[in-house]
């Protein structure tokens, strides 16, 4: 059997699967010089790296072949270098001496991708694929392609594929996952995040995603969480700090959002975006004088910034001075008329100045652009107005005995008179309705949870169209939807294990996902209103009963 070796297996973007087209049988041993050249990578010394590679193409004798893969690997470690133009060169090169080589057509779509050249990197990603159609990395490469030129829903087909091909891969999953956000399925993207970083523990940017999807759900704690993990994996990523900066902050704690903010500035001392967080934070903390001057310093840094003018108006605001934060609301605006910031900002001078009706206005067109910016949901709740103007459509026909589906905007929920404030988001996997097709309650002792399983619509599967369903599962005594799983995808069924304070769940995919649970007392079944005091009681004794250290408070063991 022939196989590739003339290339560093350790790289997912540069190894190929199933089906590429191999090499000569005497490639099954690579020249020393090549090897060497491979162990350099992986100790991540590109530098001699490409030296090594150099010296192995003075070789007269090497077949074109050969020849194509040494330029591959020389092209990964000018890549790392920073060297694009001879990276390229190198790319160019190997597929002339080797046509029919899908791992440089792949790797040369990843560099163009990131030189913002979409369509000629999406040419070379359906080139490897035609050339080895089971080749997993192209397609998740192809994906991220799509995602980047707004084309999400195609994007999602493509990471599925890879998915199906490398199902313990990160990268697919959290690609997946992030298409999943743009679609508007949080809870579909919570659940690939946690596949990604199961598959690879230390995948930090899957923390950071998971912990948007999870802000956009209201799981703050568990954003943060997330976005602690994803620090103490990458320490020294400024990013990270200002978005948990946010995530204190909206959570009503601007001390540590502050700190966070601090930090970030102390890696980067010329990060506007640490200093317009900084400055909100110090304001909403009534530090006024220190938010004007984070502030100043942002729009110093970024006089084009939107977000840091937004702020300061609303410093001023709170400081008794709308009139001048108007002024400032005005250049916010003129920067970018969908700033979230700057409408919030906006409606927050026009509650100030008695406009109610203009300021509502402003608040729901922030929320509709950021959901999570709870200061925007404040404000409306100040003025008496909901979220949104859109009301709940019943759908009867979709409905089961207490839960009812309404339509809300373009998105589908259900509701129940027995558990208002629960309202399950029935995310679709395919075309179609979600027709309700059962409530059950868990016996003793997960008697405070229940599974509202749905129909998921209609998806293409290997034989022809298949039937999905979904199952919600809602923690009753918390008042939350703990997450949605695929239950059925044509003649394949999930499997649950309920055990102890776990459930797992084999899902339709071959990807195993678990949940930590908060069993609740049996003799609570049947009675609403003790459900949930029992649940809360059992979460206070198990915190209570089970002291955890700093390492289980950082890793969430």
């Amino acid at each position: 059997m022939k196989s590739f070796r003339a290339f560093p297996v350790w790289l997912l973007m540069a190894s190929p699967l199933a089906g590429a087209p191999a090499l000569a049988a005497d490639a099954i041993t690579a020249p020393s010089p090549v090897e060497e050249g491979a162990t350099l990578l992986i100790r991540g010394d590109a530098e001699k790296a490409v030296a090594t590679y150099t010296a192995a193409l003075k070789d007269t004798g090497l077949p074109n072949d050969r020849r194509a893969t040494i330029l591959n690997d020389r092209a990964v470690a000018n890549v790392r270098l920073g060297e694009t133009k001879a990276a390229l060169e190198d790319y160019n090169r190997a597929v002339e001496l080797f046509p029919e080589y899908p791992v440089a057509y792949n790797n040369r779509g990843n560099l163009l991708l990131a030189l913002g050249q979409l369509k000629e990197a999406m040419k070379d990603f359906d080139r490897a694929l035609l050339l080895a159609p089971s080749f997993a990395a192209a397609y998740s490469n192809r994906g991220n392609a799509k995602m980047k030129l707004g084309q999400s829903a195609a994007a999602l087909a493509d990471f599925t594929k890879a998915i199906e091909l490398m199902p313990a891969s990160a990268p697919p999953l959290s690609g997946r996952g992030l298409a999943y956000l743009a679609v508007g399925k949080p809870h579909a993207a919570i659940r690939d995040f946690s596949r990604a970083v199961s598959a690879d523990a230390r995948f930090a940017s899957a923390y950071r995603n998971r912990a948007e999807a999870r802000m956009a759900v209201g799981q703050r704690d568990d954003a943060i969480e997330d976005l602690s993990r994803a620090i103490a994996f990458d320490p020294n990523n400024g990013e990270l700090y200002v978005v948990r900066g946010y995530a204190y902050l909206i959570s009503g704690n601007p001390a540590s959002a502050i700190k966070d903010f601090s930090r970030a500035i102390e890696l980067d001392p010329k990060s506007s975006a640490g200093y317009e967080g900084r400055g909100l934070a110090n304001g909403v903390a009534e530090a006024f004088d220190d938010a004007n001057s984070d502030l100043n310093r942002a729009i110093e840094l970024d006089p084009r910034s939107p977000v840091a003018f937004a702020f300061r108006a609303y410093i001023y605001k709170q400081n008794g001075q709308p009139d001048i934060g108007a002024k400032d609301v005005e250049t916010a605006i003129k920067l970018d008329p969908n700033s979230p910031e700057a409408l919030w900002a906006r409606g927050e001078i026009e509650e100030a100045n008695g406009q109610a009706d203009t300021a509502i206005t402003d608040l729901r067109h922030a929320l509709q652009l950021r959901p999570s910016w709870q200061f925007a949901s404040d404000a409306l709740q100040r003025l008496g107005a909901a979220p949104d103007d859109v009301e709940d459509k019943p759908v009867p026909p979709l409905d089961i005995d207490k839960w009812h589906v309404v339509l809300h905007g373009k998105d589908y929920f259900a509701t129940s008179v027995d558990y208002p404030q629960i309202r399950v988001p029935l995310e679709m996997t395919g075309e179609g309705l979600p027709k309700l097709l059962s409530w059950e309650v868990q016996k003793p002792p997960y008697a405070g949870y229940g599974i509202l399983r749905f129909s998921g619509g209609t998806v293409h599967g290997k034989n022809g169209p298949e039937d999905t369903e979904l199952a919600a599962i809602i923690y009753i005594a918390g008042g939350k939807v703990l997450a949605i799983e695929p239950h059925r995808q044509g003649p394949r069924v999930a499997s649950w294990t309920w055990d102890g304070d776990r459930l797992q769940i084999a899902s339709v995919d071959g990807v195993t996902d678990e949940y930590q649970l908060h069993p609740v007392n049996a003799a609570v079944v049947g009675s609403r209103d003790q459900t949930y005091a029992d649940g809360a009681r059992a979460e206070r004794q198990q915190r209570r009963s089970k002291p955890k250290s700093f390492f289980q408070l950082l890793f969430g063991f």
